[in-house]
């Protein structure tokens, strides 16, 4: 592995890392009040095409983090959209 990749992983781990806080709290508390619907719509989207870039290009470094934050950051935007939904249904 070269020091490209290297780097790549790095920082990939650290913004993919940056996410756990905030699905453990929202896991904790069922709390999505504060979080913006559209920023999570908009970022779990970029994230899947910087996974689908990824994919296509075979790099491991955008792989790898992408495909973990998708997951992350969209387990959030599930909870918020369920939140909103049950919201509009009181």
């Amino acid at each position: 592995m070269d020091y490209i990749n290297i780097i790549g992983f790095i920082g990939g781990g650290c913004t993919t890392i940056s996410f756990i806080p905030q699905v453990v709290l929202v896991l904790k508390t069922k709390s999505t009040k504060d979080i913006s619907l559209m920023m999570y719509s908009v970022f779990v989207f970029g994230i899947s095409l910087w996974l689908l870039y990824g994919i296509l290009s075979d790099a491991l470094p955008v792989i790898i983090p992408n495909l973990i934050t998708f997951v992350l950051a969209g387990s959030i935007l599930f909870m918020k959209v369920k939140n909103e939904i049950i919201q509009k249904n009181r």
